[in-house]
């Protein structure tokens, strides 16, 4: 994450906000499963130590499944999953923030990398 800047962001209604060192200059993960597949989640995957849930704690929600390896978690006021935790592959801990929910993000001038989770 050499070109990692810091950002803002949240769910829709406000209750849930974060602050993660991001670097929007790689592609950003455009996954095909069945939860980002009818979510639109576009994903960067950040270790724990680059993002800080800042509000919104008690808002929060989580959700599991297929291998439940990766806590999806929703603002329970307004339903909108702003980032999910895990384990990367090497077992350290991870944060998958959707650059949907950054704040001021040009959507479009990011590169996306398509990733088949169908398959998994």
């Amino acid at each position: 994450m050499t070109d990692a800047k810091s950002y803002t962001g949240g769910c829709h209604c406000g209750k849930v906000r974060f602050d993660a060192s991001v670097d929007l200059g790689a592609p950003v993960i455009a996954c095909n499963c069945s939860m980002c597949g009818r979510s639109g989640t576009l994903l960067s995957f950040v270790p724990a130590a680059s993002f800080k849930l800042t509000s919104g704690a008690d808002s929060l929600t989580d959700y599991q499944f297929g291998k439940e390896r990766i806590h999806h978690l929703f603002c329970k006021v307004c339903g909108i999953k702003a980032f999910a935790h895990g384990a990367a592959p090497d077992g350290a801990e991870m944060f998958a923030v959707n650059v949907r929910c950054i704040d001021d993000v040009d959507l479009g001038a990011l590169k996306q990398q398509h990733f088949d989770g169908k398959s998994l």
